[in-house]
């Protein structure tokens, strides 16, 4: 058995391929209720202070020598949703946001899945 680390690493950000950084920051923050972490140029954050990651708005076309493609579908992302998830995601619904699974019960508990104007596709789950 590995031995476990006290002092190891842990994610900073995920970079989330978007087409227009300026637009996906005001979804991801007007729509999706996230706080803007950083906006310095290239580096622009949204996530919760505190609470975890970031997601990094990283427009693809600025990579040089070769834009990166942008990468529809499902990106593996749980979002965590605090409050009661049914009622937080009728407002999240509501601010534009478009559900592709709707909150819906399992044996396992709640789950819904959304996916923001460059198609990228986001889990949903309560907050424990």
């Amino acid at each position: 058995m590995a031995a476990r680390m006290s002092k190891g690493p842990w994610v900073a950000s995920i970079p989330i391929v978007v087409s227009d950084r300026d637009a996906a920051k005001r979804w991801y923050t007007e729509r999706l209720g996230m706080m803007l972490l950083s906006d310095d140029d290239h580096w622009v954050t949204v996530g919760r202070e505190g609470r975890g990651s970031a997601l990094h708005l990283c427009q693809g076309s600025e990579n040089q020598p070769t834009p990166v493609p942008l990468e529809p579908g499902p990106s593996g992302i749980v979002l965590t949703i605090p409050g009661e998830f049914e009622p937080e995601c009728a407002k999240l619904e509501k601010a534009g946001v478009e559900f592709l699974v709707r909150p819906t019960r399992a044996p396992w508990g709640w789950y819904a899945t959304i996916r923001d104007p460059d198609g990228n596709e986001f889990h949903l789950a309560p907050a424990a």
